[in-house]
């Protein structure tokens, strides 16, 4: 079977090329992608050759980690379904994280239509839905994840490192469990975007330091990999706080586990996805309060992928959310 797809051909290389697909299995789904979303801080890690999966950061020796499909998250219209599916019907509108593909370093990617994915990487939109509301859906979870895991009193101060996708998502759930959320940012244009309630400070200009008061901040989470930001709030974390650590940081990410004993910080490292978070992260965007679309910054036509990777690599500071139509 034969779809088309957004390919890593090499470091920094992206092609909209012809690819292989299995034939759909009984347990699998087709899908009619509509929208996909690139996800600039992880898929830029793999264009630039710096991870070969997951967590797992590239080290001299491993296999060159290209070709490779890039992406993992799209909406689109199902066209058929296997024998053993169950819940799903062909018309219905779905997201679908990843899906098959032959001939690649990695046999599963995102950014293909038509799309062949197994059952449990899909679900079931709301009716009605606008596909670039959800198109996101995995990224969204991630920042949606960093929200939930601390524990939160209404009131209590919430630092974000990284005014990106995560960290937009992260800070606009902890301001929806009752914080006093600020987002330490680079991008007075990213900074814009966040809900009026929440502070955005652009640590270009502002100390962060001066934004902080000691034994206030009860939560910090870094959606970038910034150790050394995390430093520099440490001293005002209150006794009992939380720290959740989201961004990638290769092989860099060292805690003194000793220092947060020492205020009883409790670490979270969240990773992933699960299908119980993903299905509360689409009754949040459902609800209203979790906001995705307001985030998209530019789209483009899939089969203009590369002009698409070129303004993410040349315009980064502008790009926030990039998607892609199919």
């Amino acid at each position: 079977m034969k779809a088309h797809a957004v390919v890593f051909t090499d470091k920094e290389k992206v092609e909209y090329a012809e690819v292989n697909v299995p034939e759909p299995g009984e347990n699998d789904v087709v899908i009619d992608v509509e929208t996909s979303w690139i996800s600039t801080g992880t898929e830029s890690s793999y264009f630039r050759g710096e991870r070969i999966r997951g967590e797992t950061p590239y080290k001299p020796g491993d296999p060159w980690p290209f070709p490779i499909v890039a992406g993992y998250q799209k909406v689109g219209i199902v066209r058929q379904v296997g024998s053993n599916v169950r819940g799903f019907e062909p018309g219905e509108r779905v997201f679908a994280a990843l899906s098959k593909v032959t001939g690649m370093f990695d046999a599963m990617g995102g950014h293909m239509n038509p799309a062949v994915s197994p059952q449990h990487q899909i679900w079931k939109l709301p009716d009605g839905t606008a596909p670039e509301d959800y198109c996101g859906l995995v990224l969204t979870q991630v920042g949606y994840n960093c929200g939930m895991r601390p524990a939160v009193e209404a009131g209590d101060v919430a630092v974000v490192i990284g005014d990106g996708l995560v960290g937009q998502w992260a800070a606009q759930t902890l301001l929806h469990r009752g914080a006093d959320v600020i987002v330490l940012g680079r991008h007075d244009g990213r900074l814009a975007r966040l809900p009026e309630r929440i502070r955005g400070v652009n640590t270009r200009t502002t100390e962060t330091e001066s934004v902080l008061e000691k034994g206030r901040v009860a939560v910090v989470v870094d959606s970038v990999g910034d150790m050394d930001t995390f430093g520099a709030i440490q001293p005002f974390m209150k006794r009992d706080s939380h720290f959740v650590s989201a961004g990638f940081l290769g092989e860099k990410g060292l805690v003194d586990i000793q220092t947060l004993r020492g205020q009883e910080i409790t670490l979270h490292t969240p990773s992933g996805w699960t299908g119980k978070r993903m299905e509360e992260t689409i009754r949040a965007i459902a609800d209203g309060w979790l906001q995705t679309s307001p985030l998209i910054t530019h789209r483009f036509p899939a089969e203009r992928a590369a002009e698409a990777w070129r303004t993410i690599a040349e315009r980064k500071s502008e790009c926030l959310g990039v998607i892609l139509h199919w």
